[in-house]
């Protein structure tokens, strides 16, 4: 089953997107997020998509503005492909091969649930970036709360998937990791979320004997083919990444978790770091980016102008004085 929001006619609607692209409206329900929170779980939330079905259909998808499927509780985004990372940390660090850490667990970061957008949403390039870059990713969504969870109780707490594009300014990024943290302004300006939220058991067909989904993974820029992978070249399964989120605290129905950056032109940065140089270019207003996954959908979204960084002072250095 596919859940859609949208807006049509100057309301905010979630409906069941049928194959035909024809919306079936959920009475009463406005978002998507709150319905997941309700439901508890991919039962709950499979039984009232089933009760739109009974209801006349709504417009067609190619009649709305589609939002983002949801407004995320929290986002937490992974690192789970090796060949992302090889590439990504010869561009932005300039240094070769994998750290031996990285294969000790699932590292991720949180990144900005108050910045996404949805299918068809312009993007402005973040405030002082020249090197704007793609993400394609997975987003496997949280549908019952848990903690301490086991990778194999784990399943039964993602209630879908979601296309997940994580827009980033590499010239920031590469300047704030310096201090020593993760990203901050390289990584806050925009989150692409879409176009549908796809039920977990919707997916199952696709996933393979070691319990990961094979889905295929395409990556356009402005038309061009920039990337193919598949994500079951992840490292971890989403499940293995939900048990490490939940360690020692809660995952929660609405949460979001990014399965990282496929490899093999999954990203411009990946592909900088392999060739020694800007070759694609980093995004420029006017470039649309349009990614593909098998079984979930397509987002694509146009880059446009955005607003010149304002001053700040750097920062003090202290006498230190003590009380």
């Amino acid at each position: 089953m596919r859940f859609a929001a949208y807006e049509h006619q100057g309301r905010r609607r979630v409906a069941v997107v049928e194959e035909d692209g024809t919306l079936f409206p959920l009475p009463g329900v406005t978002s998507l997020t709150a319905l997941i929170q309700e439901t508890c779980g991919l039962p709950g939330l499979r039984a009232a998509g089933s009760a739109a079905l009974d209801v006349p259909p709504g417009p067609h998808v190619s009649q709305v503005r589609l939002l983002p499927p949801l407004q995320p509780a929290s986002v937490r985004d992974f690192v789970t492909f090796e060949e992302h990372v090889e590439g990504v940390r010869k561009a932005v660090d300039g240094v070769a091969g994998v750290p031996e850490q990285w294969y000790a667990a699932p590292t991720f970061y949180f990144t900005n649930p108050h910045a996404i957008y949805g299918h068809r949403d312009d993007i402005p390039v973040p405030p002082g970036s020249a090197a704007l870059d793609f993400e394609l990713e997975v987003g496997a969504v949280i549908g019952r709360e848990g903690r301490d969870l086991p990778p194999e109780q784990a399943r039964d707490h993602i209630v879908g998937y979601t296309v997940f594009n994580d827009w980033s300014a590499r010239d920031l990024q590469g300047a704030e990791m310096k201090a020593g943290l993760g990203p901050c302004k390289g990584k806050d300006t925009a989150t692409t979320l879409g176009p549908y939220l796809v039920t977990a058991d919707e997916l199952e067909p696709y996933r393979d004997t070691d319990g990961f989904l094979r889905l295929a993974l395409t990556a356009e820029v402005n038309g061009e083919t920039i990337g193919k992978d598949l994500l079951s070249n992840m490292s971890w399964t989403f499940e293995e990444m939900t048990a490490y989120a939940s360690r020692g605290t809660r995952v929660v129905p609405g949460d979001v978790l990014g399965s990282g950056t496929c490899g093999n032109g999954g990203c411009l940065a990946e592909l900088w770091g392999l060739r020694g140089e800007q070759n694609p270019p980093p995004l420029q207003p006017g470039d649309t980016v349009t990614l593909t996954v098998e079984g979930i959908g397509t987002v694509s979204n146009t880059v446009v102008a955005g607003e010149a960084p304002l001053p700040l002072p750097s920062g003090r250095r202290r006498h230190r004085e003590r009380p």
